[in-house]
């Protein structure tokens, strides 16, 4: 089984900025794309941003765009997402997921998940 490992996830301040990573062995992100994912408690899990591995091709939901990039390091077989401007909604634990697309039925692989809160 693919494992994925996030870290970068901590305490902020609104207006702050975070990054998280997501890292896995060998050429797993080389023939997958990755999506990052969030949950907040009692709400549904929501797209966040996706990236295709070979073309580097992004995409982010309408609540992050502007404020989020994500990006590649195909050597490192690590993603990651930059995170300015955040805001108290953005709090949620973010997940990192191998696949493709916006909708999380379409990602096979999970990591565990990095908690994000921003204080306002």
């Amino acid at each position: 089984q693919v494992q994925l490992v996030e870290s970068g996830g901590g305490l902020v301040q609104a207006g702050g900025s975070l990054r998280l990573s997501c890292a896995a062995a060998g050429r797993t992100f080389r023939t997958y794309g990755v999506g990052w994912f969030r949950q907040a408690p009692g709400k549904e899990r929501e797209f966040v941003a996706a990236i295709t591995w070979t073309a580097g091709s992004t995409s982010y939901a309408d609540s992050v765009k502007g404020r989020f990039t994500i990006s590649r390091d195909n050597a490192k077989n690590t993603v990651y997402l930059q995170m300015n401007s955040l805001k108290p909604e953005d709090t949620a634990v973010y997940t990192c997921a191998v696949g493709a697309g916006r909708v999380d039925t379409y990602y096979d692989y999970w990591g565990q998940g990095t908690q994000v809160t921003v204080s306002s």
